[in-house]
């Protein structure tokens, strides 16, 4: 029991980090897969290029897909929106939309990393190239770029010409891993700015991010308790042909004011839509947009808890 606690505190510390370990590990075995049991590059010189192609960008342009429809900020920015006046523009969207793409690009980054590291999908490609072709193929043999496209498969008559087989691999590999440096350092940038440029202390913010999960959890429980109760009545009346009870239940504007983004206002502090509806001073005072509010890119996480992070759809 204890070391399933400790798992657990671990997980519930380090659920960010634990949960893109997971998709970068689950994505580099995605590719090696395809890259050995699906892939199988056609050696055509009409072929390759688009082939390779294909198989290194369209599977990393449907992770990056993927990374919108399963992350809960994308649904609380959309749902509603078109009946809402006014919706889809603005600096704050723009702000929201940006990083939604940087935590959605994850793992297709990871995806064209491996497969550039692998060499299979570039190689393909690569050989199909008129471009490489010019480029590796001067003062080799007469027939180079002719056979060139045959090379990925080991088909190539020349020698000379089967070994630029070498040559695409260390490109391949050099450009992922300066694509794996380029990611790490701007990740790190962003991340060292974002923290620098925080109005919270370090101890707030975990604090804040711990007020969030049990809020989240309490009203989950607590729309549980009042949805029962809520449908206990209705069924009582239907079957006893009777009105019901008054049951409180919050309006449509309730509901659409604590489910709109964050903005932090360094003059009321609130560590959620739900805490600044409650605080509000007038009961019919909108939240959505106060004098002071802003877009601060740290507390994006405010918006990605939710009742259920995963949507249902």
């Amino acid at each position: 029991m204890e070391k399933f606690r400790t798992v657990l505190d671990l997980h519930l510390k380090h659920h960010s980090a634990l949960g893109y370990g997971l998709v970068s590990l689950l994505t580099a075995g995605g590719e090696r897969i395809f890259s050995t049991a699906v892939f199988q590059c056609p050696c055509n010189a009409a072929w390759n290029l688009p082939y390779g192609l294909v198989f290194l960008l369209v599977p990393a342009l449907a992770l990056f897909l993927l990374g919108y429809v399963l992350n809960a900020r994308t649904w609380r920015l959309l749902t509603g929106c078109c009946a809402r006046p006014g919706c889809g523009g603005g600096l704050r969207t723009f702000v929201v939309c940006a990083q939604l793409s940087a935590a959605a690009a994850v793992a297709p980054l990871t995806w064209v990393a491996v497969a550039l590291l692998g060499g299979t999908f570039y190689e393909c490609a690569a050989s199909g190239s008129a471009f490489q072709a010019r480029r590796l193929c001067p003062g080799r043999d007469s027939r180079c770029e002719v056979q060139m496209p045959l090379v990925p498969c080991g088909q190539a008559q020349v020698p000379e010409v089967q070994e630029l087989h070498k040559e695409l691999k260390a490109q391949s590999q050099v450009l992922g891993w300066v694509l794996i440096a380029v990611v790490m350092i701007v990740l790190l940038l962003c991340t060292s700015v974002t923290r620098c440029l925080s109005p919270v202390s370090f101890l707030q913010l975990k604090f804040w991010k711990i007020y969030l999960e049990q809020e989240q959890q309490i009203l989950k429980n607590q729309a549980t308790e009042h949805a029962a109760e809520l449908a206990k009545e209705n069924i009582r009346c239907f079957f006893e042909s009777s009105h019901p009870k008054e049951c409180n239940t919050p309006s449509i504007k309730d509901w659409q004011q604590i489910s709109s983004l964050y903005t932090y206002n360094p003059k009321e502090q609130y560590y959620s839509m739900l805490h600044k509806y409650v605080n509000r001073k007038e009961k019919n005072q909108s939240i959505r947009s106060s004098q002071g509010d802003a877009m601060v890119p740290i507390f994006g996480f405010v918006d990605s808890t939710g009742m259920n992070t995963t949507p249902s759809l």
